[in-house]
């Protein structure tokens, strides 16, 4: 009579524990991002190798095609919902590239020398970038904020950042090295990113719906470049042994910093909309989009802002920031979502 209990236990505990996991943010991405470091460590050879159907030139093609689905469904009707509220979405766009930037320039002085001035100029390029599209939008939809907002903010951020974080990154790597051409990096990067949004919008009559469909399969086309140009990324900072002087304490440090760096923008933004007067669905997608850091955009312009040797360690900011916001994003959009209106 009694052993059924334990059997029917077994799969609760289970399902349980993956359902916190997702709402933690805990998915398989975040775990294969760790799992690509530990390739490139263990194999660095495959992410090292040249030619044009390279890893590196196969995930810089995935990169255009990342963006050109993009537009396919970004609609004129979803952007037109999104405009009018201009107050939102300057709160929103001056948080994304001015309030961050400034906090990040805020700790240059710590670390213009020695051995962590990389990963400040990685958290400085974390600063820089401009919001996420998708799960800024998930998170607002959880919390019950406004979604046509959410979707033109996001939208609207990532065109933005093309111009905008090259221009802020000029500042330190201009300095650095003679090299730095804003022209040529403005135009590497709106071929590859701000072409293919077009042609995915001029699309999107025919071929939107299609996407709309099939933006399960998308997401996760997306998530196999961003791993891939991670994998090559770090099989070259490994080569060249570019992590040797950091520590475990120095990760920890970083990783305290990103997470209060988000916690730092968010009460910021929640106290300049509560005076602003925002309403409460406002409020939300100013909070969401305005302390999102996309991960997509960082993997696509730090192959084309930085030197391939460093490119791995600079990418680490950003990839702990994508994994601290998606896990802080969750619980807090939860418990607004709780919260009455």
């Amino acid at each position: 009579m009694n052993n059924p209990t334990p059997t029917r236990s077994a799969p609760t505990t289970g399902s349980s524990l993956r359902s916190l996991a997702a709402r933690a943010g805990l998915d398989w991405f975040l775990l294969a991002l760790l799992g690509m470091i530990g390739l490139a460590y263990l194999w660095p050879e495959p992410g090292i190798q040249e030619g044009p159907f390279s890893l590196s030139n196969l995930a810089n093609l995935g990169v255009s095609v990342i963006f050109f689905f993009y537009g396919l469904r970004l609609s004129g009707d979803k952007l037109r919902a999104g405009l009018g509220n201009w107050q939102l979405h300057l709160t929103v766009h001056l948080t994304t590239f001015v309030l961050f930037p400034l906090i990040v320039l805020a700790g240059f002085s710590v670390f213009e020398t020695g051995e962590n001035r990389l990963l400040w100029l990685g958290a400085f390029y974390v600063a820089a970038l401009p919001s996420t599209v998708s799960s800024s939008v998930v998170m607002v939809s959880l919390a019950g904020g406004n979604i046509p907002a959410a979707i033109f903010n996001a939208s609207i951020s990532s065109l933005i950042g093309v111009f905008i974080t090259p221009l802020w990154m000029g500042l330190f790597l201009s300095t650095g090295s003679g090299q730095y051409d804003l022209g040529s990096v403005i135009g590497k990067l709106a071929l590859q990113v701000i072409a293919p949004v077009i042609l995915g919008i001029l699309l999107n009559r025919w071929l939107g719906r299609w996407a709309e469909q099939h933006k399960k399969a998308l997401s996760n086309f997306d998530k196999v470049v961003i791993l891939t140009i991670v994998y090559t990324s770090f099989c070259e900072s490994f080569e060249r042994r570019m992590f040797q002087s950091l520590t475990a304490a120095d990760l920890l440090v970083l990783g305290a910093s990103m997470l209060g760096l988000f916690f730092l923008v968010y009460e910021l933004v929640n106290l300049v909309s509560r005076l602003l007067g925002f309403n409460r669905a406002d409020r939300i997608t100013a909070l969401f989009c305005g302390s999102k850091k996309s991960l997509v955009q960082g993997s696509v312009m730090v192959t084309v802002l930085f030197p391939d040797n460093v490119v791995g360690i600079v990418l680490l900011p950003i990839m702990m920031y994508h994994a601290l916001q998606l896990i802080a994003a969750s619980v807090l959009a939860q418990r607004l979502a709780r919260q009455t209106v």
